[in-house]
């Protein structure tokens, strides 16, 4: 704690401080709160994607054997997006983006021609394309909701462990400064009027001997 002046103006600020950490502080624990329940409704939606994502690398197995030739068909550039559509999402007042779909090129290849596998290859192939997309936004998602709930723990606990304490002994502090010097004025006070007083006494003697 830094060293305080043991003032009036210094008490003044001090309470107005106090109040403002104690204004503050529900409002830092509601968003605490609303904080720590988006982040374990987007931890449930990461794991679940997560969850079907590893279903779809298990289907994209089955076909690992035969798309090692793939029919003369270049499965690699049909798999890679043309665009990826996402809408921007607001979160207790993060910023995220959420995913909306893929644009593929078009399969411009004759049915006649590829095995009927081909079809539920690329099938898959692009599904899982779609569910990594869905974990790498929800990852995101998660790491900026942990973020910001991180540092907003941190300015509760800086409020209710530091500030309102240092405040509080800082009043504490000044109060009885204030007091001592309040209780030495009067006693000071006191002093001056007896001595006041028996100079009264001294001169109304001394008026009275020249009057003898």
């Amino acid at each position: 704690m830094a060293k305080i002046k043991l003032t009036r103006p210094e008490l003044k600020r001090q309470r107005d401080a106090l109040k403002r950490f104690q204004r503050f502080l529900p409002m830092l624990k509601l968003r605490q709160s609303q904080l720590q329940s988006q982040l374990n409704s987007t931890a449930e939606r990461l794991a679940e994607a997560r969850q079907a994502l590893a279903g779809e690398e298990q289907r994209c197995d089955r076909f690992a054997p035969v798309l090692r030739d793939p029919a003369g068909v270049d499965l690699q550039h049909l798999i890679e997006p043309v665009t990826i559509h996402t809408r921007t999402i607001d979160i207790a007042g993060i910023s995220a983006e959420e995913f909306e779909g893929i644009d593929f090129p078009a399969a411009n290849y004759g049915l006649l021609e590829t095995p009927a596998w081909l079809d539920m290859a690329l099938e898959a192939l692009r599904e899982r394309r779609r569910q990594r997309e869905t974990v790498r936004l929800l990852e995101e998602e998660h790491r900026r909701i942990a973020y910001e709930l991180r540092k907003t723990i941190q300015r509760v606990n800086l409020f209710e462990q530091v500030k309102i304490p240092e405040s509080r002994e800082a009043i504490r502090k000044i109060r009885i400064r204030l007091g001592d010097e309040m209780t030495n004025a009067i006693g000071r006070g006191k002093i001056a009027k007896s001595k006041l007083a028996d100079l009264v006494v001294i001169e109304a003697a001394a008026d009275i001997g020249d009057e003898a």
